[in-house]
């Protein structure tokens, strides 16, 4: 996903950014970066989540990314869940894997992923 550095944060590493899709934080995990650089990233969601908890059906339509409070809100379609909890997300076309629990949910739905943390890793193409 490309996104640029909108400023850095209190914590280690914490970096805000924007993206086509919306503003959000995340720890960043490459080489320093500084307001307006701009990165294609990665992103890794590194808390176990919980379905219908963490994510649950989204009110509206379409892809993003916004701040509340102190979590992180993907909008996004369910790509896939395996047996073993592994998940994944299409964000505008971008594929964000994570871990979860929890009762079954629709494939293919529109659904917000809540977390405290998302890790930034630098793609480099």
């Amino acid at each position: 996903m490309n996104i640029k550095i909108l400023g850095t944060g209190l914590k280690k590493d914490e970096v805000f950014f924007e993206a086509a899709t919306g503003k959000g934080r995340g720890s960043w995990c490459g080489p320093p970066v500084e307001p307006g650089d701009e990165a294609v990233v990665e992103f890794e969601l590194p808390a176990l989540l919980m379905r219908w908890v963490d994510i649950v059906p989204a009110d509206q339509e379409g892809h993003g990314i916004r701040m509340e409070e102190n979590e992180i809100v993907l909008t996004g379609v369910l790509d896939n869940i395996e047996e073993d909890g592994t998940g994944c997300l299409q964000l505008d076309g971008e594929l964000i894997m994570f871990e979860c629990l929890g009762e079954p949910m629709a494939l293919g739905s529109v659904v917000e992923v809540r977390t405290r943390e998302i890790r930034l890793y630098p793609v480099y193409l």
